[in-house]
């Protein structure tokens, strides 16, 4: 047997500091839902019902609800996050680039800038049918 064995793990699930980081993280992400969503007109506690805030950002984004459906599907759901995330961005008078890599790739990030900015919701309630 070996006396000098150590063994080293990973696992930082018990970690509090790591909950703490994740707890803002999901604070400032509910908040910024919150805040873009009263700006389209719709109602902010919708922010924390899981699975009715997608389809409200669905919905601020101009799509139909029948795009939920399309996130079930594997890799179709990255392609339709990333149609979700355009939408969004040009109804809130942004550009396609700030589209994919600020609601995208940083969301977080990207739907602060959202909520705290100047943008304001220019798109109108229309669905469109892809």
């Amino acid at each position: 047997m070996d006396d000098y064995s150590v063994s080293y793990s990973a696992d930082l699930t018990g970690n509090p500091v790591v909950w703490i980081v994740y707890a803002i993280v999901v604070v400032l992400g509910i908040i910024a839902m919150w805040r873009v969503f009263t700006k389209a007109g719709r109602p902010g506690w919708a922010a924390i019902i899981p699975i009715y805030n997608t389809y409200t950002l669905i919905k601020v984004a101009g799509y139909s609800g029948w795009f939920l459906l399309l996130l079930l599907i594997p890799v179709v759901n990255i392609v339709i996050l990333v149609v979700i995330s355009l939408g969004v961005a040009k109804n809130f008078g942004k550009s396609g680039v700030f589209g994919f890599i600020g609601l995208f790739l940083f969301s977080i990030i990207g739907y602060l800038i959202l909520a705290f900015g100047s943008a304001q919701y220019v798109g109108g309630d229309k669905a469109v049918t892809a």
